[in-house]
């Protein structure tokens, strides 16, 4: 929320605050609570903040934001206001980490109920402002979402994001405007085929327009606050234009119906989310108490916002990343054991090839001596490395000793891929169990696992 061009800002979040906390819209008030400060005066007390910020900071900004609002709705008919307000309170603590005040106003004027969070910019220690970031509103969602699942409310299946205002984010929904629906009467009116300007005027007349001749024509329909203009409709709509189509010059257009078009019908689709809030609403009823010692709500509000995160909403998809990671995660494994063994091989290669040539000579002269058992006590150490060394080439399977140049360089090579392998281990260590704690979480709760164990025990008494 800016500070509006020739307004004050206490005018400002006045505007704001003010049409959050409508006794018509909050139950005269009942439904608001707060934050570090008092709903009623709110407006004064975000001010003296941004007065003590700027004494003690000194800083001031080009583009002064004085206020943040979160809007958070309901299903419709699933929460009670009062649970409404006390979720719109956690996920304003949790979100502002409890650094700014903030009031929340649930509105139940409509028939979704809905909370207005409104935080004030200025930290509680008047040093700092909130910055929004990028990603904060998918942040927001993922609280809200953990929230409304920890409570076992829905939340929405399928988000999308929208840069456009309300109005088109509301999309096939949305109600028509004035405008179109002046487009819409006159195409209505059109097709009664009228023969001059004068009986169109006439039928615009009988549909509920008042017309406004002068230098361009204008029509006021009964909900109308003024009068619109044909020029503004756009192509097809101005009076030559639609002297032309009553006159037969140019061509007519069909009748529309209606502007707000039919969504497309969907196919039917399997979403990991619809079937966890199925189960989580079956909660509500009879047994849930019994069903809540086997499962944790919070735990469950964690899985469904990382399968979101993930886009792992489908079951398929959460079986193949889950066997995937495990994949990748043994493959690791194994490529590290591998080169730890080795390398271990190798170190113990290099220190028997190095006692081999070191004792060489001594077992040469040993074996000319005829293996004298004279020579043998007074070379006993010499001797024993240098048929130790031979022992482990036979163990090893080494026919051809390699240098201990070329083992030292096949060392630092394994040694540099265990390193990068473990730079990957870690991070998919936590990826694979992160997976598989999420898919032990869905089978727990939609009963795949008993399902599976009921199979296996199937197959076995075949």
């Amino acid at each position: 929320m800016h500070q509006n061009k020739g307004k004050s800002i206490a005018d400002c979040l006045a505007d704001r605050t003010d049409y959050a906390k409508n006794p018509d819209k909050t139950n005269d008030g009942e439904l608001l609570s707060s934050y570090e400060c008092d709903p009623k005066t709110v407006q004064a007390e975000f001010m003296l903040s941004k007065r003590q910020y700027d004494d003690i900071t000194g800083r001031k900004q080009a583009s002064n934001v004085i206020a943040y609002q979160i809007r958070q709705s309901f299903k419709p008919g699933e929460i009670t206001p009062e649970l409404a307000n006390k979720i719109g309170y956690e996920l304003g603590t949790s979100f502002t980490k409890g650094n700014h005040a903030f009031i929340v106003a649930t509105h139940i004027d409509k028939s979704h109920i809905h909370n207005h969070i409104i935080f004030n910019s200025t930290s509680l220690d008047c040093t700092k402002k909130f910055r929004d970031f990028l990603g904060s509103g998918r942040a927001i969602a993922k609280i809200s979402d953990r929230i409304c699942l920890e409570n076992g409310l829905s939340i929405i299946e399928n988000p999308k994001r929208s840069k456009g205002h309300y109005g088109k984010w509301l999309g096939d929904k949305k109600p028509l405007s004035h405008s179109d629906k002046l487009r819409q009467t006159i195409d209505e009116v059109l097709a009664k085929k009228p023969t001059t300007f004068d009986e169109f005027l006439q039928l615009m007349q009988g549909a509920g327009y008042e017309i406004k001749s002068g230098k361009h024509y204008a029509f006021k329909g009964a909900e109308q606050k003024k009068f619109i203009r044909l020029r503004s409709l756009g192509e097809g709509y101005s009076e030559d234009e639609l002297k032309a189509i009553i006159e037969g010059k140019a061509l007519q257009r069909e009748v529309k119906k209606s502007s707000v078009k039919q969504p497309k019908r969907q196919e039917k689709s399997i979403n990991l989310l619809v079937d966890i809030q199925a189960k989580l609403q079956q909660g509500k009823g009879k047994g849930y108490e019994q069903w809540a010692k086997i499962f944790n709500l919070k735990q469950m509000a964690q899985t469904v916002n990382f399968l979101q995160e993930h886009k792992l909403l489908a079951y398929a998809d959460l079986e193949e990343k889950a066997k995937k990671c495990t994949a990748t995660f043994d493959e690791l494994n194994t490529q590290i054991k591998t080169a730890e063994k080795r390398m271990a091989e190798i170190q113990v290669l290099k220190k028997h090839i190095i006692n081999y040539a070191k004792t060489r000579d001594v077992y040469t002269a040993y074996r000319k001596a005829g293996y004298s058992q004279k020579f043998f006590e007074e070379h006993r150490a010499e001797l024993t490395l240098h048929k130790a060394a031979k022992a482990a080439f036979e163990e090893l399977g080494v026919k051809k000793l390699p240098t201990v140049k070329t083992l030292q360089a096949e060392y630092a090579d394994l040694l540099s891929e265990k390193k990068k392998a473990y730079g990957q281990y870690h991070a998919v260590k936590k990826e694979m169990q992160d997976i598989l704690t999420a898919k032990a979480n869905i089978d727990r709760l939609l009963g795949l696992e008993q399902e599976q164990k009921a199979k296996e025990n199937s197959q076995e008494q075949r």
